[in-house]
């Protein structure tokens, strides 16, 4: 059974509850990582700046607290395994979907079934949808 490090942990302790119990569910089927969830204003502009985001400070579900957004990666990460996020994210949707939780993927922000219409990947990125 796979389980989360110390790191994924603190993150996922920073979201909202209801992605912590999608979260919990989904280790038990496919191990990955928590890599990030609350990002302060600082931090969410430097990702702006960047081009890792298209949202500025106040304007992403990372900006609130508890966080509404989370990323998760697959473990052992591969950022050029498309499939395995994919993979990944079905998951997580799916468990998501069981409890009765609306999660949206920054793999298919539209939520069509689409992946190749997305104008923006951000593939371990998971929000909630209120």
């Amino acid at each position: 059974m796979y389980k989360f490090g110390d790191r994924s942990k603190k993150y996922l302790s920073q979201c909202d509850t209801r992605l912590q119990t999608v979260a919990h569910q989904a280790i038990e089927i496919i191990n990955f990582s928590v890599l990030e969830s609350y990002r302060d204003d600082l931090k969410q502009n430097e990702y702006f700046d960047l081009g890792l985001s298209k949202a500025r400070a106040g304007e992403s579900k990372h900006n609130m607290k508890p966080s509404k957004a989370v990323h998760f990666a697959p473990y052992p990460i591969n950022w050029k395994d498309r499939e395995r996020f994919t993979f990944l994210a079905g998951i997580i949707v799916g468990v998501g979907k069981e409890l009765g939780v609306k999660v949206r993927w920054g793999g298919d922000w539209n939520m069509n079934g689409e992946l190749m219409d997305n104008g923006f990947d951000d593939l371990c990125h998971f929000e909630l949808i209120d």
